[in-house]
This record gives C-alpha cells, sequence and structure tokens, in this order.
C-alpha cells in the first residue's frame, strides 16, 4: 500500500495500492465511473488489514508498515486474476506517455504486483525505483520481473520499505503514486509528498489519484469483479463501502465457486482518508511542489520547481 487500490469492472480496490480500477466502476451501473466522488479508482496499493483486526490508536505509515506481514495477505492470491487487465489498460492509457519523455528515472510509489511498474519499463528507457513495502505483493512483482527481459530487469531497483524511509534523493523526473495516496492517514500523506520533493529532480513531475473527497452516507455495494473461470472453478469478489469515524471502509469479499456451489470465501478491508483537493494542494505546496495541470482526466499532478 504502496493497495489501495485497483478494479472495476467493476472497480475495485485491491491490495497493492488498494482498489482496482475495475472494483470502483462497477459501482457506476455498468458504466466506467468512479464510486468515489470527484476521484478516480483507487488501486493495486490500497493498503489494507484483515477484517478481524482491530484499528490502532495512530494509524500511521509506520503503524502500516510494520504489519506489512499480514496485509495482502487475502487479496494477492486474487488481485492480477480479477484486475491486471483493467489495471493495464488504465496504466497505459494515465501514463505511459509521461513515462517517455523521462529521461534520469521514475519513481513507482506502491508498485504492488508490478502492473503500473511493467507499462513504466515499457514505455521508457529509464532505470525505475519501485516502491512496495507489503510482503506479498513484493513477491507478485518480482514473479511478475522474473518473466521479463534481463534488460528491463536491470532497470528495476526495488525498495522495500515506504517512500519516506527509502532515502531517496533526486533520482527521479517522474513520480507516480497510482491507487495509493487514498490509502494513507494525513500525516502519513503529508511525510510523502516531503520524501517524492526531494527524490524529484528539479522540474520533476508527479502523477497521483486523488483521495475520496466524501464519506458515504451509509453501508454501499459498490460492484462486483469477474467472474473469472479458473478450470471448472469461477473466481469473483463483492466490494461494499461504509463511514466509518471519518474514513471509508472498503470490504473485499472474494468467493470460488464450482457448479454454483461457494467452494471458499475470505474477506479483507481497506481503509481510505478522505481529502479535499484545497487540502491535497495546500499540503503539496508546503513540500515546495506546485500543482500543475494534469496529463489525464482523474489524475493530480504537481512540479518540483526547476532551479
Amino acid at each position: 500500500m504502496q493497495a489501495a487500490a485497483r478494479a472495476k469492472e467493476p472497480f475495485v480496490v485491491v491490495p497493492s495500492h488498494g482498489l482496482g480500477e475495475g472494483a470502483l466502476r462497477a459501482a457506476g451501473a455498468g458504466k466506467a465511473t468512479s464510486v468515489f466522488p470527484d476521484s478516480v479508482a483507487v488501486s493495486t496499493a490500497l493498503r489494507s488489514r484483515p477484517l478481524s483486526a482491530t484499528r490502532p490508536t495512530s494509524f500511521g505509515r509506520t503503524a502500516v508498515g510494520d504489519m506489512f506481514g499480514a496485509d495482502y495477505t487475502v487479496s494477492v492470491e486474487f488481485y492480477d486474476l480479477l484486475q491486471a487487465e483493467t489495471d493495464r489498460r488504465s496504466a497505459k492509457r494515465r501514463f505511459a506517455e509521461a513515462a517517455g519523455h523521462a529521461r534520469h528515472g521514475i519513481l513507482d510509489i506502491g508498485a504492488g504486483t508490478g502492473i503500473v511498474t511493467e507499462t513504466l519499463l515499457t514505455a521508457s528507457a529509464a532505470p525505475i525505483h519501485a516502491v512496495e513495502p507489503a510482503a506479498p505483493m513484493r513477491a507478485a512483482l518480482l514473479s511478475r520481473l522474473a518473466g521479463l527481459g534481463a534488460d528491463q530487469r536491470a532497470r528495476v531497483t526495488l525498495h522495500p520499505e515506504p517512500i519516506e524511509r527509502a532515502g531517496l534523493e533526486e533520482v527521479a523526473d517522474l513520480a507516480i503514486a497510482s491507487n495509493i495516496i487514498a490509502c494513507l492517514d494525513p500525516a502519513t500523506r503529508r511525510l510523502t509528498w516531503q520524501a517524492v520533493s526531494r527524490a524529484l529532480l528539479p522540474g520533476g513531475l508527479l502523477l497521483f489519484d486523488p483521495p475520496p473527497t466524501e464519506l458515504p452516507t451509509g453501508r454501499e455495494k459498490v460492484g462486483r469483479l469477474g467472474p473469472v473461470r479458473v478450470g471448472p472453478d469461477l473466481y469473483g469478489a463483492d466490494i461494499t463501502r461504509e463511514p466509518d469515524a471519518g474514513i471509508v471502509r472498503m470490504v473485499f469479499t472474494y468467493h470460488v465457486e464450482r457448479d454454483g456451489r461457494v467452494l471458499r470465501q475470505q474477506r479483507e478491508t481497506f481503509e481510505l482518508y478522505p481529502a479535499s483537493t484545497s487540502e491535497i494542494g495546500a499540503e503539496l505546496e508546503a513540500q515546495g511542489l506546485q500543482v500543475v495541470h494534469a496529463p489525464s482526466a482523474g489524475l493530480l499532478a504537481a512540479r518540483r520547481p526547476a532551479r
């Protein structure tokens, strides 16, 4: 989570970044509309935790990082099967052109299972810094990299800690945060902007999905992912969201069916932190990042001023 994160057709948040774009879209009665007002799919990188877990008093990035041993342990099994194709199309549409202009390096914050990372590798010849603290997602990311050519793998540096602990200084002229910012509490989000500002070269660009701007009024069914057939079995997920003490709680219920019978069912939750566009803008400017026009609808953008 570096999660929320990814998808639907429905658009859902599956761990990575979190909500998958497909799952989120499912909320729009079949249309590719977001489940969150004024926002886009929250992705692969959503930070998650088991449904039975209790929320810690402080849920900052430090706490999240300490929990990564459990993050995505449910969702990682289903993520690529249910969301990869939707996320790949979205990544190409939103990030490929900007990646093609990167010359020095690209920062992939919350790389998840590597769908965006692979897109960036294809679109650019620049080195990639892939940041992914969650061990289950890193395992999927490394499996994806294993299937690529040695020349592409040589351009990827994997950072297994949160961005604010990675110690990156002026390594990239482009930073991507796909489906992750919504999963960060305000304190962690501000630390993330600070780390991104340090990691970008002067003139460097940041592209990211904005968090939701408001809470839902009650528990709502967001949509469904799948079904996707594997042999005799059908894999799918149902997604709901609800307000909970100032945050949006997304619940993914995964199920595997055979001959109309449910073989197994598992759930995982993701927490999203609403913030207004003006609030996000003020946080970015406080870290020396200037809000600029985003090249793709549904994204926000900021740039580190050139010297």
